[in-house]
Parts: structure tokens; C-alpha cells; sequence
């Protein structure tokens, strides 16, 4: 049985911009760095309050992929049409004031939503990240539906 998500993969423009990004703009920490001997990288880090959890930062192609379809994922990047999940804080109005001041570039201010605050904001690879202060009725799906006018069902 599946316990949890343990590493979620994100398709980043350069290894060393992308760490940069995560861990001095985010505020995360480094997980692994270390270079497999077919020359792969497993680059990882994390968000410090949640320890067992690890974003795997990867520029396409090889070994993991061919030209074209590194070609493909990169165009998907440039256009900005890549999104990397939603991230959980306790409070998204500060957490945007305090990203704002380390040079996070935000494409949505934090706004009220039927399932709490939510911002969106980019990395430097051009992927978007959702930034969510949940509220109570966030994993209600009867109030979602409500909310958002569709069945519960």
C-alpha cells in the first residue's frame, strides 16, 4: 500500500540556477547531489518542514531522454506551460511578502479562494507553483462542489 509521495520530479533549465532558486530564494535544503556513473544527477532538495520529502530537480536529456524529446519538454518550459504542483503554508500572505523580497517573480497575488488563500508564483525554469493557505473547508467535498458548482459525486 502507498504510504505517501517520498520524491516529485520538476524539469529545470540549468542544475546549478534551479538549486540556487530552491534553496536561497525558497528557502529549501539540499537533499543529494551526486552524479551516477551513466552521468545522470540526482539533484534533490526540499522544504525543511517536510524532511522526507524530495523534489528532484532534472534538465531533459540524456541519459533519462533523447534530443527530441529533451526538445520538447524544454519548449514546454519556455512557454511557461508546466506546472509543478501546489505548495502548502501557514500563512500565504506573508509567505508572499517574504518570496516578493527574495526576487520571486509571482503571477497571482494572494487571493481568497473557497479552499483559503492561494498565490501563484514561477521558478526561474518557468514552472508554476500554486501556494496555498488551506482552510477548513479545503477537504470538504460537498462545500468544494458547492463552491465551485458541480457534484459532490
Amino acid at each position: 500500500m502507498i504510504t505517501g509521495l517520498g520524491v516529485a520530479g520538476v524539469f529545470v533549465a540549468d542544475y546549478e540556477e534551479a538549486k540556487a532558486f530552491f534553496i536561497d530564494k525558497l528557502g529549501f535544503e539540499l537533499r543529494h547531489d551526486v552524479t551516477m556513473e551513466n552521468g545522470f544527477r540526482w539533484l534533490t532538495v526540499g522544504p525543511p518542514a517536510s524532511p522526507t520529502l524530495q523534489v528532484a530537480l532534472s534538465v531533459p536529456g540524456p541519459p533519462m531522454h533523447d534530443e527530441e524529446t529533451a526538445a520538447s519538454i524544454r519548449a514546454l518550459m519556455a512557454k511557461g506551460a508546466l506546472s509543478a504542483g501546489a505548495w502548502d503554508t501557514d500563512d500565504c500572505r506573508r509567505t508572499y511578502e517574504e518570496y516578493s523580497a527574495r526576487g520571486v517573480e509571482f503571477l497571482q497575488e494572494p487571493a481568497e479562494r473557497p479552499y483559503g488563500v492561494e498565490a501563484v508564483f514561477r521558478d526561474n525554469s518557468g514552472n508554476w507553483y500554486s501556494l496555498n493557505e488551506r482552510n477548513d473547508k479545503a477537504f470538504d467535498t460537498k462545500a468544494m462542489a458547492e463552491a465551485f458548482g458541480s457534484d459532490a459525486g
